[in-house]
């Protein structure tokens, strides 16, 4: 493998650095991608709609190994993955580039499921901790919180819970 060759890496950034890690690769002149998906948020009753990344802490980077050390100077990143398979992954990062360029609704498979016992990380009732009764679609999830014997339902956006 010569020194000047292309090779894929994962920078996993700190948090919400995923843009400014962009840009920051953009300046030094090198190859970044970070897929994003459209997202609706109603701020003050208006619906504003932004570019969000599609794997939150990631992006992809194709540079030639010499310069790894340009990226890892970045403030942004906190730290820098190797591909050991790069044929299969610029075949899937392919796939995902193609799906993100389709006006189709892409969003990440949710990874809690019913059952599951998690802890609610913003909002009112941050701290509290639960399971997952059911799911509905892919973003709200009717969460059981046990009180004095006594369970209570609360509809909560699969977004503010993290998994225990």
């Amino acid at each position: 493998m010569g020194v000047s060759q292309l090779l894929w890496y994962v920078a996993h950034t700190r948090p919400r650095c995923e843009k400014k890690l962009l840009q920051f690769c953009e300046r030094e002149n090198l190859s970044a991608t970070l897929p994003c998906c459209r997202s609706a948020h109603k701020y003050r009753g208006k619906t504003v709609i932004f570019q969000k990344p599609l794997f939150p802490g990631y992006v992809f980077l194709q540079i030639p190994s010499a310069r790894r050390s340009a990226v890892l100077q970045s403030k942004y990143l906190s730290r820098l993955l190797e591909v050991a398979d790069q044929d299969l992954f610029v075949w899937q990062l392919g796939m995902v580039l193609r799906a993100v360029e389709t006006d189709l609704e892409i969003r990440l498979a949710p990874t809690i499921g019913e059952g599951a016992r998690v802890k609610i990380k913003s909002g009112p009732l941050r701290g509290v901790e639960g399971w997952v009764e059911k799911r509905h679609g892919m973003s709200t999830v009717l969460l059981r919180l046990d009180f004095i014997s006594q369970a209570a339902a609360v509809k909560m956006e699969a977004d503010d819970l993290e998994l225990i």
